[in-house]
């Protein structure tokens, strides 16, 4: 190591301790021990131009050991983003762009939000898979508009997490190209040595994945990690894992220990770490004017490749116009004219909502190329292999299925990652009950809001035989409980295709809880407010006979059917009710207050039915409202049977309204 390269190394240490600090709050350990790497990477190898930090093809880096954020926001600053010393002095603080853990959308240059560990290791997989396809879409000989590296830096607690695991096994199966992770051994985690749980050999671990792997026996040594990147970068046909050896909080009185983890090194030990690395003791947030003269290279030549870029790609758009048009359109998440022509209707009949899902997806997907996606060993019985359009991969053709195997969080986690590079509409497909494996993943689609779309079915105790193992009951509000995630749960084939259409044309994350078993179809000619109903997220279905409601029932999903049916007996005992659908109670929150009075009246009595748990359906139902759901796990048996045997029938929701409106049920009823 130079004295150059050694002083740019310690200014980015003591920018990440200084923060720490000055918050009394994070975790120095990491970026003193791994600031050579990132040094290296971010001053040799990154292709990026911070004054433009959504160039199309810039290289992604995601810190997938986030706990780590300090360094990340001492490199962002000294190479030129829009992140200034005073926003490092804030470190932490409340409103702030830099958070405790890297944040998509809050910082620039941070390209996904991480964290929980092992999250940002599948998001670099999904981040280079979603490289790969478009660079097999649009590249042209002599054109070479999609052509970049996706660079990660993990922590021994990212290797120990299975959803890296996960990731990392079918990244290997599949031979992901262009993605290099750096790995941080420093022997270190939270609670001691990782001799406590960790003795694995990870090498041949990622080597039996199917990885190129190298090791970097001192961490200190730039040489030594310019030419492991640079080996890994000129065998660029499978993933690279790059182990390096590291000391947690090098150069600190707390070197190799967990204390350098996750706190303050307080006032002595900085001052230790400093008077021991030859750093000035004050300022603190110093930046030499030299070190900063070097890193101002570096924003120039990142305008300088992302200018040569620009301009390859006006002539890539005189020789391929279609191309380049189609390019930018899907790399500015537009959709085309017609994108949505020929979505079918549905007639009257029996369909379940997985089958008309597909329908609907096949059909976008021909006029949608961004739409790619696959399920968790499940495509026969999710419905959502997209028919002739073949298999994704990185040593033939390039088709638009992925077979993410049995690896649920993993396949949330890298369709995070396909979503978040930009220009894909990507999904994942589970039984509903799966969501749980994947619940990490799908709360961090909702805090970076990337347009991840997740298809659960098999989505009640309807299912059937399969029993109370495959029968999802707590799933639907545990997700609903996500802030701004996004449940659609149709009553039939056609609020499905509608939930479909809309679900591509709004921003963030969304999940479809669709039926395996078959549903009578709401007929579009005699329910004409279906389509309008649905965006909306609640609407009338069938009104009260005249108009005058006495009690409302609400439903979702295959339960719209017992209010229909209820209605109708209600009817005949001379009560009038009114039926609502609700498909979605997040978009039903987001309507005026006129229109939610309008179609939930207060003061009318309200039974609201879902074959699921009934926690947070009192929103809805209100006071004095009865909600009839599922306290209880399922059974094995014939869908329709189970259904029955556990109360949801057209007899209770009869009974349940007559209670509400303070009648006593029909004589004889049950």
């Amino acid at each position: 190591m130079t004295s150059d390269d050694d002083r740019r190394i310690n200014t980015i240490r003591f920018l990440a301790v200084d923060m720490v600090e000055k918050a009394n709050s994070g975790h120095p350990g990491l970026p003193l021990g791994a600031a050579p790497m990132a040094y290296v990477l971010f001053d040799r190898f990154l292709r990026h131009d911070p004054r433009d930090p959504t160039w199309s093809d810039r290289d992604r880096f995601v810190l997938s050991a986030g706990h780590g954020s300090a360094l990340l926001y001492a490199l962002l600053h000294l190479t030129g983003y829009d992140l200034p010393l005073e926003q490092l002095e804030r470190f932490r603080q409340y409103g702030s762009a830099t958070p405790g853990h890297p944040e998509r959308g809050r910082t620039p240059g941070v390209e996904v939000t991480t964290g929980p560990l092992g999250q940002g290791f599948a998001m670099a997989i999904g981040l280079a898979i979603a490289e790969h396809y478009l660079e097999t879409r649009f590249n042209q000989p002599g054109f070479p508009v999609v052509g970049h590296t996706t660079f990660g830096l993990c922590s021994d607690g990212d290797i120990m997490e299975g959803i890296a695991s996960e990731a990392a096994s079918l990244a290997g199966h599949l031979g992901v190209s262009r993605l290099v992770m750096l790995y941080d051994d420093n022997l270190v985690s939270l609670e001691g040595p990782t001799s406590l749980a960790l003795s694995e050999n990870v090498d041949e671990r990622f080597h039996a994945y199917g990885w190129n792997t190298t090791f970097v026996p001192d961490g200190n040594d730039v040489a030594a990690i310019d030419a492991a990147i640079r080996g890994a970068l000129a065998q660029p046909d499978r993933p690279w894992l790059i182990r390096i050896r590291t000391h947690i909080g090098y150069g600190s009185p707390k070197q190799d220990t967990y204390q350098a983890h996750g706190e303050p090194l307080g006032p002595e030990a900085t001052r230790a770490t400093k008077q021991k690395l030859g750093w000035p003791l004050e300022p603190p947030f110093l930046v030499p004017e030299d070190v900063r003269a070097h890193f101002a290279q570096g924003i120039a030549q990142g305008a300088r490749r992302s200018a040569e870029w620009r301009a390859m790609f006006e002539r890539y758009r005189s020789s391929h116009p279609d191309l380049a048009t189609e390019f930018e359109r899907m790399m500015t998440g537009q959709l085309p004219p017609g994108w949505d022509a020929g979505l079918p209707v549905f007639p009257e009949g029996s369909v379940a909502t997985r089958d008309a899902g597909s329908k609907a997806m096949q059909l976008l997907a021909s006029h949608l190329p961004e739409l790619l996606g696959g399920s968790g060993d499940l495509s026969p019985s999710t419905k959502t292999y997209l028919e002739g359009l073949g298999d994704f991969s990185f040593h033939g053709p390039c088709g638009r299925n992925l077979h993410f195997g049995v690896r649920e969080n993993a396949m949330v986690g890298i369709v995070n990652g396909l979503a978040a590079h930009g220009g894909l509409r990507p999904y994942g497909a589970s039984f509903l009950v799966f969501s749980d494996y994947a619940r990490p993943a799908i709360r961090l689609a909702a805090l970076m809001q990337v347009p991840t779309t997740l298809v659960f079915t098999h989505d009640s105790i309807g299912l059937g035989e399969d029993g109370p193992t495959h029968q999802p009951v707590e799933h639907l509000a545990a997700l609903r409980a996500i802030p701004e995630f996004t449940v659609v749960r149709p009553a039939d084939a056609n609020e499905t295709v509608v939930a479909w259409q809309l679900a591509l044309g709004r921003r963030g994350p969304i999940a479809f809880a669709l039926t395996r078993q078959k549903l009578p179809v709401l007929d579009v000619g005699k329910y004409p407010g279906l389509r309008e109903g649905v965006r909306k997220g609640a609407y009338v279905l069938e009104e009260a006979p005249e108009g005058r409601p006495e009690v409302i029932l609400i439903g979702t999903g295959s339960e719209v059917q017992l209010c229909l049916a209820a209605r109708t007996r209600l009817a005949a005992e001379g009560v009038r009710a009114r039926v609502v659908s609700m498909p979605c109670g997040r978009w039903f929150d987001e309507q005026s207050p006129q229109y939610r009075d309008g179609v939930l009246p207060p003061g009318v009595p309200r039974v609201a039915i879902e074959a699921a748990s009934p926690f947070g359906w009192e929103r809805y139902a209100g006071p004095g409202g009865k909600i009839i759901g599922l306290d209880r796990f399922g059974a094995s048996g014939p869908g329709a049977k189970v259904l029955e045997a556990l109360g949801f029938t057209t007899d209770r929701v009869v009974d349940a309204a007559l209670s509400v409106l303070g009648r006593p049920p029909k004589k004889g009823a049950p």
